[in-house]
């Protein structure tokens, strides 16, 4: 069982930063992918990034290449999101997940097994 908890969601206006936060438990986080994932209002969950077990592949939704980093501090059980030059239609309900037993991430939501509960992001034009 792993349990995910995001942070670091709120308002920002457009051209801002944010860094969201998943902090994982269990003494395997350092074993397995991990993926960010968004849900905007009547629009179906898509995913964003996602990292590998090591931290050293990593892979983004088009939209966000060149503004959003993903990474994570597995000594912290943590995987980031530093989201850069925010626009409003990155406005949604961002979600992190875990893809335990699976060293590599994937695009495909149904491939990871545990979710958070959603950190709001809202921005503003």
């Amino acid at each position: 069982q792993v349990q995910l908890v995001e942070s670091g969601g709120g308002l920002v206006q457009a051209g801002g930063s944010l860094r969201l936060s998943c902090a994982a438990s269990g003494r395997t986080f350092s074993s397995y992918a991990m993926g960010w994932f968004r849900q905007a209002p009547g629009k179906e969950r898509e995913f964003v990034a996602t990292i590998s077990w090591s931290g050293d592949n990593t892979y983004y939704k088009d939209s966000v290449k060149g503004r959003f980093t993903i990474s994570r501090d597995n000594a912290k059980n943590t995987v980031y999101l530093q989201m850069n030059s925010l626009r409003p239609e990155d406005t949604a309900l961002y979600y992190c997940a875990a893809r335990p037993g699976n060293l590599y991430g994937s695009s495909w939501s149904a491939e990871y097994k545990y979710w958070g509960q959603g950190t709001q992001v809202t921005v503003s034009s």
